[in-house]
């Protein structure tokens, strides 16, 4: 079975608009313990992302989250496979992907949230090479 992305995202996603100052996201951020917000314009769609690092550089409290956003944003269908989401996050050095529906957002999936998949699925080397048959260390049961 081929796990999807509305498998593994984060559904109640906090976002912020881009005239809210870097203070109130960063308290935001802060106090609910998240590392990025997602930007939306006024009809729920994504407009940029914001991570707990640009808000800690920012130089001024008062000034609007959309001068320090990232406007490039990548999102994925909410019914698409998560290795869609992993390619993206693998090939743009990124950990947050957002998650849309027909144009809006709907969710965030982390890095994190897939390595959950590979830790639920405990992960086994197919054929793992066997070492008594490369000459390397013997079995305890064998004797010298």
């Amino acid at each position: 079975m081929n796990a999807k992305i509305a498998d593994l995202m984060t559904e109640k996603v906090m976002s912020a608009t881009p005239h809210q100052s870097v203070a109130h996201v960063r308290d935001v951020m802060q106090s609910h313990s998240v590392n990025c917000m997602p930007v939306v314009d006024s009809d729920g769609e994504p407009v940029g992302i914001v991570t707990s690092t640009d808000v800690l550089h920012a130089e001024k409290d008062g000034t609007p989250i959309s001068h320090i956003m990232t406007e490039k944003i990548y999102s994925v269908p909410q019914y698409g496979d998560v290795s869609l989401a992993a390619r993206i996050m693998v090939n743009h050095r990124i950990h947050h992907v957002l998650v849309t529906h027909e144009g809006h957002l709907v969710g965030i999936i982390s890095s994190f949230d897939l390595l959950r998949l590979v830790e639920d699925h405990r992960f086994v080397m197919k054929n793992a090479p066997d070492v008594s048959a490369r000459g390397g260390k013997r079995k305890k049961s064998e004797s010298v």
